[in-house]
């Protein structure tokens, strides 16, 4: 089944466009929206789907902060928390876009529970074709661990992908067939192994992984993975959310993805990570709104020895953040979020 909720999104971005320009109320244009706001940015990518952000509003300018509450036990430093919330501030960045104006953000990383960022609003300017076709690509962007499409992605799409990437100052690689891309198969395969074995990472997966009767909002639910994760020769190997239980609803098998690839930053500082998120959630919507999808792997980039291997066997010149696989996908089922209301603060 092909999903696409395209033209209600479009009609949506339409009435909050005008509310925002005739409304006559007292109150700042964001306050006004903040809702519409967090709502887009809810729907961005991030592990487990645990959604470790909240927001605050006050006046002319919303705030982002890291839900500590929600960061794993494999992420000691926050790193893929972090990621996350950049993913969630480039969405909020482009429901401001849809409003009409540009965002003016400041990134003000500092200790736990303060802001990792601050939104405001800059001059007006109508949003671009290719942002409104990124923002009507949100609901339906996934991440996609089921079978591809045979084929290569669309002529000049990965060209792009890296121009999304370097404009939010991070690189996209591609990692070519050959032996190197077999020894990091390789080496991806067996740290994810090691995770899977170890009781700590296990009981994470199974407290964020969903069963078909849950009503939950955040997790991985039963129709995003398989029974049995896809492990083939070759490609990034699947982090295992089923544990035996016979839970997943996904269909494995079909064609290798397009290209396979690795987000990296030049440094790797709680800034360089917002850096990360902003470049791939940017890129991921890049690619849905050409049905291209990717399944993300972190897993062994939580392992400081595997992640600096990586590194330099790939001869990369800062921080692997993220290993993403890309394909061609016709369907789309979107996994649930958190509402709004339940993610801004005071």
């Amino acid at each position: 089944m092909v999903w696409s909720v395209q033209p209600n999104v479009t009609e949506a971005v339409r009435n909050v466009t005008e509310a925002s320009s005739t409304d006559s109320g007292a109150a700042p244009i964001l306050v006004r929206q903040v809702r519409y706001l967090v709502g887009v940015a809810g729907r961005a990518p991030s592990l487990h789907n645990t959604q470790p952000w909240r927001f605050t509003v006050s006046g002319d300018e919303i705030k982002l902060y890291a839900d500590a509450s929600r960061q794993l036990t494999a992420d000691p430093d926050g790193r893929e928390m972090v990621i996350s919330c950049g993913a969630a501030l480039y969405g909020l960045r482009l429901a401001v876009r849809s409003l009409g104006y540009l965002p003016e953000v400041e990134l003000v990383p500092g200790p736990a529970g303060r802001a990792l960022a601050r939104v405001g609003l800059g001059e007006a300017m109508p949003m671009t074709s290719d942002e409104r076709k990124m923002l009507a690509a949100v609901p339906h962007r996934h991440t996609h661990r089921g079978p591809f499409e045979p084929g290569p992605l669309p002529a000049g799409l990965f060209a792009r992908l890296r121009d999304d990437a370097r404009a939010e100052g991070a690189t996209l690689t591609e990692i070519d067939p050959g032996p190197i891309h077999d020894e990091l198969m390789a080496l991806v395969a067996a740290s994810g192994h090691d995770q899977d074995r170890d009781p700590r990472s296990r009981a994470t997966t199974w407290w964020w992984s969903r069963d078909v009767t849950s009503t939950a909002r955040d997790g991985v639910p039963a129709h995003a993975y398989p029974a049995v994760p896809a492990r083939k020769p070759g490609q990034l190997p699947q982090r295992d959310f089923d544990l035996g239980r016979d839970l997943g609803l996904l269909p494995v098998g079909g064609p290798a993805p397009a290209v396979t690839a690795v987000l990296a930053t030049t440094g790797d500082s709680v800034n360089d990570w917002l850096c990360a998120g902003q470049a791939l959630y940017r890129l991921l919507l890049d690619a849905a709104s050409h049905w291209v999808f990717a399944s993300l792997n972190t897993q062994p980039l939580e392992d400081t020895a595997t992640r600096a291997l990586i590194r330099d066997r790939l001869g990369l010149l800062g921080a692997p953040q993220m290993l993403l696989a890309l394909g061609v996908s016709r369907t789309a089922h979107p996994t649930a979020r958190r509402p709004p209301d339940d993610l801004i603060g005071p």
